[in-house]
Formats: structure tokens, sequence, C-alpha cells
């Protein structure tokens, strides 16, 4: 977690990579801090940099985790027991992914998840 912090003042700035026209945008860091966050139970704290990811989209730009972070978000709340917020969370994961394949792990999963709140 202590190498992780180091980033937080560089990562609103414009870091992303362009690959040949997709871009990949920052907030890498948060996104690594969110999953540390939730693997230590402190979803409070998880949930905020999940939804860091959230409020800079234009920061994200077309990089899966911009998606990822809605699934992540309604983790951290199921987790601290927040059905309400989980739901909503899941909700927006599920509508970007209406259109995918249902056999994708991460979307199969996300509905079993889902299903169980």
């Amino acid at each position: 977690m202590e190498r992780l912090q180091i980033a937080l003042r560089y990562e609103l700035a414009g870091n992303g990579l362009n690959f040949s026209h997709l871009y990949l945008g920052g907030l890498h860091s948060a996104y690594v801090r969110g999953e540390a966050f939730r693997a230590a139970r402190q979803y409070v704290e998880a949930a905020a940099e999940f939804q860091k990811i959230l409020d800079h989209r234009g920061i994200v730009g077309a990089d899966p985790i911009g998606m990822l972070a809605h699934l992540q978000l309604g983790r951290a709340f199921a987790l601290s027991g927040d059905k309400t917020k989980a739901k909503a969370a899941y909700n927006a994961f599920l509508a970007l992914w209406k259109n995918a394949d249902p056999d994708v792990p991460i979307l199969k999963s996300a509905k079993a998840e889902y299903e169980r709140l």
C-alpha cells in the first residue's frame, strides 16, 4: 500500500498510452490500490478508489479498467453490506456488457454475484 501511495500525486495527469488508436488511460494505480484495499477488507477505501476511476473517465479513455471499475465498485459495496449501492454498480456494469458474449467468464461471474445480492 505504501508503494501505491507514491502514485497519488501523479495519477490525475494525462499519463495514458496510445497504441495505434487504442488509448489506454491512467488511473491504473487507483485500480490496483482499490484491489489492495478490498483484499485488506477496507471496503470504504476500495470503493473510493474505484469511484475515482468512474469520476475521471476522460483520463481513463478506452482502457478496460473504466468498465471494470463498475464491477469492482459493486463488489466493494457488496462486501461492505451496502446492497443498494452494490446493485446499482452491478447494473451499470451489466448495462455496459449487455451485448457481450454471455460466455465471457467475468460477465458470468458478475451475473452470478448480482443474483446473490
